[in-house]
């Protein structure tokens, strides 16, 4: 087969220190390896400092898509990370019988978690990304459980499981420890969003369950960073970095006791599963993960016996298992060693570029035997 020229447009823009950027720039490199030719379709604010408004965003939206319908021949398969302003492209595939794959990675309620205002027209919102995904050749899910749900929501193409990864050159055990830092610590990184548990680790701090003598060790930013700055100068058990460059991070996280992943949801469900990115680079360093009781996530813990799980929102059982792990040192380094042991064999980047790879050509056979 020749190399498939793929589109992979991303609407939202992928900044650099937060998950998406690390997916799309993961997955469309490792596409690159394995010899498709990959052109990235990604806002033209994505690397500015501030973030623009909302008309400002809908209008590149709509020429972000205008540019790669002008490209349309250049392409033989369209990647879509999921978008609900994603529709005219997902249209114009199904029109022109251009094969399109769209990237799931959370049921259509999410938007109103980032964007309240949504809410208002949520119900427009979920009839054009349904409509989407069931015109679509193909969809990849992060978890089983979205599987399963896009299955509910009518789609009948072929949806593929490919949760994120970990890139082991930056997260290993071997990173070297970050100056500077506390002799004892538990690590969260990653983007400053409420439904991140950001209340529930500094609520934790305040329990007499929090050990003596371990620090708790934020990296990043975001929509609560003024409250973690509030916090970090309330107490010195909290040790705030800012914001870091991703290639350095993983001396930061390779250096803790553990890495925390306390996620919440409002109405403390969570049908659709979590796979977050920094579940896999935590494990990837060796050290255990602290979860909060969510499908995905803390299936992976307990089944691996590499961490530990808490009930969402429990910042007292937060503050428990932080304890546990820094008074049982044996107990921590096993976990960490088979956490590190399992990303290491199957959940690398590298890996799941290979699956995305496979899904494609598959999808992309298909149609061909098909006309």
């Amino acid at each position: 087969m020749s190399a498939i020229r793929l589109a992979y447009l991303t609407l939202e823009a992928p900044r650099k220190g937060y998950a998406s950027f690390t997916h799309v720039s993961e997955i469309s490199e490792g596409m690159r390896r394995y010899g498709f030719a990959v052109d990235v379709y990604l806002p033209r604010y994505t690397d500015s400092d501030g973030r623009p408004n909302v008309l400002r965003r809908m209008w590149e939206y709509v020429w972000l898509q205008a540019r790669l319908l002008a490209n349309w021949r250049q392409h033989d398969f369209i990647y879509v990370r999921g978008h609900y302003l994603a529709f005219p492209i997902a249209f114009a595939a199904r029109s022109s019988g251009k094969l399109i794959v769209h990237e799931v990675n959370g049921p259509y309620v999410d938007i109103t978690v980032t964007y309240p205002w949504t809410r208002y027209v949520y119900g427009l919102i979920n009839g054009l990304q349904r409509a989407q995904y069931r015109l679509a050749n193909g969809l990849v899910a992060v978890t089983p459980q979205l599987q399963r749900w896009l299955r509910n929501e009518g789609c009948r193409c072929n949806i593929e499981i490919i949760p994120n990864g970990a890139n082991l050159a930056l997260f290993n055990p071997e990173r070297p420890r970050q100056a500077g830092l506390p002799d004892q610590y538990v690590v969260f990184f990653g983007g400053f969003a409420r439904w991140q548990g950001i209340p529930v680790m500094l609520d934790a701090l305040g329990w007499p369950e929090w050990p003596s003598g371990v620090s708790l060790v934020i990296v990043g930013d975001g929509q609560l960073r003024d409250v973690v700055e509030r916090a970090a100068n309330r107490t010195d058990r909290l040790r705030y970095l800012g914001r870091l460059p991703y290639a350095e991070v993983g001396k930061v996280v390779a250096g803790a006791q553990a890495g925390l992943v306390p996620k919440t949801r409002d109405d403390d469900i969570e049908q659709t599963g979590l796979f977050p990115i920094k579940l896999f680079e935590i494990l990837a360093c060796g050290i255990p993960a602290i979860v909060s009781n969510y499908p995905g996530q803390a299936d992976l813990v307990r089944s691996e016996n590499c961490g530990l799980v808490v009930a969402p929102g429990d910042s007292k059982a937060l503050a428990h298992a932080v304890a546990h792990l820094a008074n049982n040192p044996v107990e921590r380094r096993a976990m960490g060693a088979r956490g590190h042991a399992l990303i290491a064999a199957d959940h690398s980047w590298d890996c799941r570029a290979q699956q995305t790879v496979r899904f494609v050509e598959r999808t992309f056979a298909g149609l061909k035997v098909a006309q």
